[in-house]
């Protein structure tokens, strides 16, 4: 039931050569995995018209490795939509845990909240409904914010990506992660500029000049991963 449940609902292999070789990994190495209140999360976005927005479930495992890597006890998410993300984090994160949650429109998040509110983490979650970088300037506002979170994820308006950057590097202490999702685009990053849909060409462009950005900048180690529509990586160094 299971595996007939995942393939419903994993239409797209995202960056793999086959459909088939992403339900390997899913059926394998993922779904065995994954708590029981990611994967109802995951079920009922799912039916959600805008479900191709969600973290895949394969990025979701890895996110939840790097925090346990860094001890993470407060994070950060841009960008929450139904909370699948934010979810994991906040079951892998201790009990005393923080995750300030920023999203434009709480209406997805609605739909998870009971979900999240039944795992019994939502004492860790502060859920602020703002645009990003008004939400990001506010809290660089208190220097005692400055350096304290241990991990960041994005997953927000592209065209903001590098703006949300310097924030975020100011927020996410020494040794800390941040990671970028959607940073291969659909794959279109590496198609010749006459092959891309025209729905995907101004993400492509802005997604192109963030890797850029990302792969030059010292005060970073990076690593772009081909999972989900591709994550990268970054661990602040200085």
């Amino acid at each position: 039931m299971e595996q007939s449940k995942n393939k419903a609902e994993s239409p797209k292999k995202g960056l793999l050569q086959t459909a088939e070789l992403y339900e390997y990994i899913l059926e394998t190495s993922v779904c065995p995995r994954e708590p029981a209140p990611l994967k109802e999360l995951r079920h009922v976005t799912a039916s959600h018209p805008g479900s191709g927005m969600a973290t895949s479930p394969d990025a979701g495992q890895l996110i939840a490795m790097f925090l346990k890597l860094v001890n993470a006890k407060k994070a950060i998410e841009i960008g929450v939509y139904t909370g699948y993300s934010l979810l994991l984090t906040a079951l892998a994160i201790p009990d005393d845990g923080e995750i300030v949650a920023i999203d434009v429109n709480r209406k997805a998040f609605d739909i998870g909240l009971p979900i999240i509110q039944k795992a019994g983490v939502e004492h860790k979650i502060n859920f602020i409904e703002s645009a990003g970088l008004p939400a990001l300037d506010k809290l660089l506002e208190d220097q005692k914010n400055e350096g304290t979170f241990d991990f960041a994820y994005i997953d927000a308006d592209k065209a903001n990506y590098l703006n949300y950057h310097e924030r975020i590097l100011k927020l996410v202490r020494v040794g800390g992660v941040i990671a970028y999702d959607n940073t291969l685009w659909n794959g279109s990053v590496a198609m010749p500029e006459e092959c891309v849909p025209e729905f995907y060409k101004p993400g492509r462009k802005l997604t192109m000049e963030l890797n850029k950005s990302l792969a030059a900048d010292p005060r970073i180690q990076i690593s772009h991963v081909p999972v989900g529509d591709g994550s990268t990586f970054c661990m602040r160094l200085r």
